[in-house]
């Protein structure tokens, strides 16, 4: 029979597994969400992950870049399609996430 002793690293070894697997999942997926951009708009400053674009109004295309400012162009990451629908990005940023929507466009993005 095993002893209390030997028991409770087991345990909390699976409790540790779990979170570090459910904080993985919550980084993929996206933990935060930025609703309505509507003009070019920093979403992040640092590097991260652009998980999921939901076209809300269609308009123009528009884009994704991987950047600080809402005015760089440098580094396109994604185009947001001008159709409305949801769309899975899931690609890593280095400096940060800028999201322009195109013309007449509003988009909402989750990111972690």
């Amino acid at each position: 029979m095993a002893a209390l002793d030997d028991l409770l690293p087991a345990t909390k070894n699976i409790v540790i597994a779990l979170n570090n697997a459910t904080q993985s999942y919550l980084n993929v997926q996206g933990t935060t969400v930025a609703a309505g951009i509507a003009t070019a708009t920093v979403v992040k400053s640092s590097a991260g992950r652009v998980c999921v674009v939901s076209v809300i109004v269609g308009g123009a295309v528009g884009a994704i870049y991987d950047a600080t400012t809402a005015s760089s162009t440098a580094n396109p990451i994604y185009v947001i399609p001008n159709v409305i629908g949801v769309y899975i990005v899931n690609i890593p940023t280095l400096f940060g996430i800028v999201v322009a929507p195109g013309s007449g466009q509003t988009a909402t993005v989750s990111y972690s």
